[in-house]
């Protein structure tokens, strides 16, 4: 059974750090791109970054981009999302999700197994 476990969220101040960790099982981790989406209040899910472990390629939201960095260890089966220089715009529920192949695609539905969330709320 595939199952990935979003964690690391909680309260942080504007301008301070948070990492989250997604623990996956269930699949060949090497096979398949592991994203990372946020879903603010009121507003659609959307693609943060994503990463293909198989060969290290990477992409960023705009939003994101120089203030995160996704990561994995695949000793571990876990992917990561450093958050760095948070702002209150930041905050929304964190989720991870695999994809069907290795590709970086940008897509929800282009992600096949989902984790359950995490909260991430910056303070101002």
């Amino acid at each position: 059974e595939v199952q990935l476990q979003a964690s690391g969220g909680g309260l942080v101040q504007a301008g301070g750090s948070q990492r989250l960790s997604c623990a996956t099982s269930g699949f060949t981790f090497d096979d398949y791109a592991i994203g990372w989406f946020r879903q603010a209040p009121g507003k659609e899910r959307e693609r943060i970054s994503c990463i293909n472990s198989y060969d290290r390629s990477i992409k960023y939201g705009d939003s994101v981009k120089g203030r995160f960095t996704i990561s994995t260890d695949s000793r571990k089966n876990t992917v990561y999302l450093q958050m760095n220089s948070l702002k209150p715009e930041d905050l929304a529920v964190y989720y991870c999700a695999a994809a069907s192949d290795r590709a970086l695609r940008t897509g929800v539905l282009s992600y096949r197994y989902w984790g359950q969330g995490t909260l991430v709320t910056v303070s101002s």
